[in-house]
């Protein structure tokens, strides 16, 4: 189980995935590009067409129609919440020597299930909580890709679970590009309502509110809105499940929340007020200081690089040649991101490098003849 293999992964293989769609697409993806065997399961045959056809893995219906009886040395639960322990117990009874784990983004109350579920809480010392801290705002295996994990945390709950089994789910994760992270089922509970299922709420919200909102409003539209509003596209029958599974502690947060809400309210009803200037700059600058809090790439600090942004004209090739020239200099950009500047045929690159090399950066790429504002 633990052997290295020529393709240079931890796992041995089989694999089994069950539920093809975005993560599960996506792990068969990734362990095949490392040449493991990878089997698919999936409730839907279309999913399962479109995942064996991208590469993903072979069918499971396949594989038994052929008289194969695979062993896998691991199972990955990839369903949609409200089924997950259900498939969880089903594959900890049907292949007793293999370590099962799940990717839900909700683990107490699969655990909670799991231990009340005859036969299955027996055999949770080969069950594995797992979370991977990475996906799209798109579903289906039509968006699964290979390097969807690659430097994403991923989250293992063994609350039961045997070190082996552990270790063996640890495996998947850094062989699809992961960082491990270990906590209690309650820890990554409440971290996620903050992290994950507060933003998807609020973005959900602030989008709800465009429904209905003139064409030239919208049409002057920018990055701003596109950032805040990006995840409100997400599948609303999972975050049903996942909002519903994780509700009190989101609950929680929403009440401080309000709050602010309530008191912004107030606030802007006497914006001239004594005190209401004051009040409103304290709230932003709330803002500023929990923004300033979150890591940078690799979990640096956030505000560990420099930026600076570069006119872009608006026609084919600009971006790549941009890119070329930069590559040129011998300096690594840490992050990229694109805007359209409204009414104008130009795009605002904005790229953040190490602070030494932002100077160099400018002068190289102004001798170049871009147009460089810092």
């Amino acid at each position: 189980m633990t052997a290295r293999t020529e393709q240079g992964t931890h796992l041995a293989g089989p694999v089994l995935v069950i539920g093809a769609g975005l993560l599960g697409a996506s792990i068969g993806l990734g362990l095949r590009a490392r040449g493991l065997d990878v089997v698919l399961s999936d409730s839907s045959p279309s999913t399962e067409a479109v995942a064996r056809d991208i590469g993903a893995g072979r069918l499971l219906a396949e594989v038994l129609a052929a008289g194969e009886r695979p062993a896998p040395e691991l199972v990955v639960v990839a369903t949609p919440p409200d089924v997950t322990a259900q498939v969880v117990a089903a594959a900890l009874r049907d292949y007793p020597d293999a370590v099962v784990m799940d990717i839900c983004s909700v683990k107490e109350a699969i655990l909670r299930d799991l231990e009340g579920t005859p036969g299955a809480a027996a055999h949770l010392s080969r069950y594995v909580g797992t979370h991977p801290m990475a996906g799209r705002e798109t579903s289906g295996p039509v968006a699964a890709r290979a390097e969807l994990f690659t430097g994403a945390p991923w989250v293992l709950c063994g609350a039961h679970s045997s070190t082996e089994a552990v270790l063996c789910a640890e495996r998947l994760a850094v062989d699809l590009g992961a960082v491990p992270a270990r906590m209690s089922v309650e820890e990554h509970d409440q971290a996620v309502a903050l992290i994950s299922h507060l933003p998807q709420v609020v973005s959900s919200l602030v989008a709800s509110r465009l429904q209905d909102s003139p064409v030239q409003a919208l049409s002057l539209a920018g990055n701003g809105l596109r950032d805040v509003t990006r995840i409100a596209a997400s599948d609303p029958r999972l975050w049903v499940q996942i909002l519903s599974a994780n509700a009190g502690r989101l609950v929680e947060i929403l009440y401080g929340v309000r709050e602010d809400l309530n008191r912004l309210i107030s606030t802007l009803e006497d914006p001239t007020g004594g005190g209401s200037r004051l009040d409103m700059a304290q709230l932003m600058s709330e803002g500023n200081a929990g923004q300033a809090r979150v890591p940078g790439k690799h979990g640096t600090p956030p505000n560990s690089f420099a930026r600076l942004t570069v006119l872009v004209d608006d026609v084919p090739g600009q971006i790549a040649k941009l890119l070329t020239e930069i590559g040129h200099t011998g300096i690594n950009v840490e992050d990229f991101r694109l805007e359209h500047s409204p009414g104008r045929q130009v795009g605002l690159a904005e790229l953040s490098v190490i602070p030494g090399k932002r100077q160099e950066l400018t002068e190289s790429l102004t001798q170049r003849g871009w147009k460089v504002v810092q």
